[in-house]
């Protein structure tokens, strides 16, 4: 019984780690249509959700399983319920990926890219990092996942402070600013999002979150 626990477990850390890399995509290839102003990659980002949206749903019905068809001991029902909230947050950081690329679709013109750039990159890196630290139960990476946010921060505060300064010197194009704004925002929020997995991989590692 236990063996097919374990693996049940280990498909567990699978489909998560498989997650991971949709939402990873997601956030490459949000940033890449930003950058080029590719309609095309927005709408490709868009039709990803469902994909990142049913992979939550088989997850959690793996969790489900888990733990009302086995009798999981203290450390594993600590690891069946991580995941069950880090799965939330990753379809939430799906989420904010397509709503990047849905203002992409109705914006024209270039940002200053290269700080949208270093927050998509900032963001994938968390992301993949607090998903390892999960998998091979590494609780420095996801510590060091949660000090990394303060990277993502300052590039959005650097965005916000040239994006207010646009303003105050373009004002007839305000709205442009605001849907620029918006984008750092949401990828702001998928930082956030990836501290909670790492928070919640710290907690199915040590039971204190």
């Amino acid at each position: 019984m236990r063996n097919k626990f374990d693996r049940q477990l280990a498909q567990l850390n699978d489909m998560l780690v498989e997650m991971g890399v949709h939402i990873e995509k997601s956030i490459a290839l949000s940033a890449k249509a930003l950058r080029e102003q590719d309609a095309e990659l927005a709408k490709e980002v868009i039709a990803l959700e469902d994909e990142i949206d049913q992979m939550e749903k088989d997850i959690e019905s793996l969790c489900m399983k888990l733990l009302l068809q086995q009798q999981p001991v203290a450390g594993d029902l600590r690891l069946i319920s991580a995941a069950l909230k880090m799965v939330t947050d990753m379809e939430r950081i799906g989420d904010q990926a397509t709503d990047i690329a849905e203002i992409i679709l109705t914006i024209e013109g270039n940002p200053c890219m290269e700080q949208y750039t270093q927050m998509a990159d900032a963001t994938i890196k968390m992301v993949r990092d607090s998903i390892d630290a999960f998998v091979k139960k590494d609780l420095q990476t996801a510590q060091d996942v949660v000090k990394y946010d303060d990277v993502v921060d300052d590039l959005f505060d650097t965005i916000k402070l040239d994006l207010i300064e646009r303003i105050r010197n373009d004002c007839d194009n305000k709205e442009w600013v605001i849907d620029l704004l918006m984008i750092a925002k949401y990828f702001e929020r998928i930082g956030d999002h990836a501290v909670n997995i790492a928070e919640w991989a710290a907690f199915s590692i040590t039971g204190h979150k």
